[in-house]
């Protein structure tokens, strides 16, 4: 899943960044409320994480101005910000959460996870595809009975075909949802991540799960 951390603390920012990597989720950051709004009205994420005093524009209003277009996007306040009053008002402007600085990353994680739950159709924690499967809570892959380890990416990268299992997905939408917003579109990364996977989940098993859809993208699904 992709997030934006829209936050101008440079060590704040990086803390949050490797803690988002390795638990699989593609991140953009911007440093200052101008940067935030347009990357929040330009790309989509699944998940804003938002602090309120910013440079150029204030956390709330980037929210309010969000709202007011229509954008729905979940939205967790990360603030130093703690009078009452102030989280009255950032819960009443729209915001999922509100988190007050300074935090526990695995409270702003477990936090993440609650808000992406919320008003999507119940998705069990373990995904599974034929002899596949895989513990989003655990971050665990078996084949066959058989542990594979994955790196982050090559985890966030079947995590999202498995979530879309029998679906054709595109490179594009491949690197929208598990690549950041710097993915250079023109590498062969994605097909590279590809190969890899093949290797570690269908070299040595059967029947075959990731298949190549000439000139769309790939699909994991069981091939009869």
């Amino acid at each position: 899943m992709k997030i934006l951390l829209v936050e101008d603390d440079k060590n704040v920012s990086r803390f949050i960044v490797k803690g988002l990597k390795e638990n699989s989720f593609a991140v953009d950051v911007a440093e200052n409320g101008e940067d935030g709004l347009h990357f929040a009205t330009q790309e989509n994420y699944d998940l804003i994480i938002l602090d309120i005093m910013l440079p150029i524009l204030s956390g709330d209003k980037i929210l309010f101005r969000l709202r007011e277009r229509g954008n729905t996007t979940p939205v967790i306040f990360l603030t130093a910000k703690d009078s009452k009053e102030s989280i009255v008002k950032g819960l009443n402007l729209g915001a999922d959460d509100y988190i007050v600085k300074p935090f526990s990353f695995h409270e702003l994680l477990a936090r993440i996870r609650a808000v992406l739950r919320r008003g999507k159709e119940f998705l069990p924690s373990v995904l599974k595809v034929e002899d596949l499967t895989l513990n989003q809570l655990t971050h665990e892959v078996y084949r066959g009975g058989v542990r594979i380890d994955l790196t982050p990416k090559e985890y966030a990268l079947l995590e999202y075909l498995m979530r879309h299992a029998g679906q054709v997905v595109t490179r594009t939408m491949i690197s929208e949802h598990v690549w950041n917003y710097s993915f250079d579109s023109m590498t062969n990364i994605i097909d590279v991540h590809i190969n890899h996977l093949r290797s570690k989940i269908d070299k040595d098993f059967s029947p075959k799960l990731i298949h190549t859809v000439k000139g769309v993208g790939y699909v994991l699904k069981r091939k009869d």
